[in-house]
């Protein structure tokens, strides 16, 4: 038997040594021959050209730090801290942040990392812009993939707004949202493999996050050894004010329209593209279908019971 303290030291040192040794080995960051067999897979598995990335951010379930208020308490009402990543087409993480209060948004943890001002800064070594396949004109940039948590950029891509679409930006969403269930199914796998992840991490917040920065890089690892399979892995299910960290919200504007005029020609259509939205949109009424019925019966309920208690 040994001590509490002695197993906290072991398991600290241990995931440190994990991170430190693997690392540069498994999450290096790409250089631009890199990102252009990236961006080759994201089109063969996707169909999304030019994109170099998935990225999110996942809340990690932890017990309340020492002295740390409200903090670390997130939207969903409990503690946590953020794991932010980004991912490559076989679900491989390319660079994570971990630790970054439970309270701060996706896109406030992206513009305090070393990543989002790196796309800031334009060192991040992406390939020059290229027109996409079939097309020539015009150059278009190479792009990550978020959700409508991270702001639109010129090397960032989000989905419209969900009001009054058309036809084409439908489309557009439909085909960003292949791109970043990626990351969501790296999520899944990540928790799946190294369970503790399901459960509130009880260790000091330090340990903690040495555990989760060793669990990525060891999933990498394990992706690499045991090889990468793409049907499979789909079967697993700082809020003050901060600069753009993405150049010219204009400039981004105008690359997802670009795009969306893209998926909508010839050369960018997929067959399925337009039942797929009609079938989405099915869904969607559906749900608000329910969602209505659920506060039609509430009120009735709430008015009979206060009926019967006059």
């Amino acid at each position: 038997m040994i001590g509490k303290s002695t197993a906290s030291v072991i398991i600290r040192e241990t995931c440190v040594a994990i991170w430190e040794v693997l690392h540069a080995a498994v999450m290096a960051q790409p250089h631009k021959e890199e990102w252009l067999k990236i961006a080759d897979q994201f089109q063969q598995s996707c169909d999304f050209p030019n994109c170099v990335g998935a990225i999110d951010g996942k809340h990690i379930r932890i017990k309340k730090p020492i002295r740390s208020g409200s903090q670390y308490f997130n939207y969903n009402f409990f503690f946590s801290f953020v794991l932010f990543a980004v991912c490559d087409a076989n679900y491989s993480f390319r660079y994570i942040d971990v630790g970054s209060y439970g309270s701060s948004s996706d896109s406030a943890v992206f513009g305090h990392s070393d990543f989002g001002q790196m796309l800031l800064n334009n060192t991040l070594d992406l390939p020059d812009n290229t027109t996409l396949p079939g097309t020539t004109s015009p150059a278009m940039p190479f792009v990550f993939v978020g959700d409508e948590a991270f702001e639109l950029g010129e090397h960032l891509m989000r989905p419209y707004s969900s009001r009054g679409l058309s036809i084409a930006r439908r489309v557009f969403n439909y085909r960003l949202t292949r791109v970043r269930r990626v990351v969501e199914c790296a999520f899944g796998i990540l928790a799946n493999k190294w369970r503790f992840l399901h459960t509130p991490i009880h260790l000091k917040l330090e340990t903690a996050i040495s555990a989760v920065k060793a669990a990525c890089v060891l999933h990498n690892f394990v992706r690499e050894r045991d090889g990468y399979n793409f049907e499979d892995s789909l079967s697993h299910s700082l809020e003050s004010h901060l600069p753009s960290v993405v150049r010219g919200h204009r400039q981004g504007a105008a690359v997802r329209e670009h795009f969306t005029a893209y998926f909508m020609s010839p050369h960018g259509a997929l067959p399925w593209q337009l039942e797929a939205i009609s079938f989405l949109v099915i869904i969607f009424l559906a749900v608000k279908l329910v969602h209505l019925l659920i506060l039609h019966f509430v009120f009735v309920v709430n008015g009979r019971i206060k009926r019967f208690l006059e």
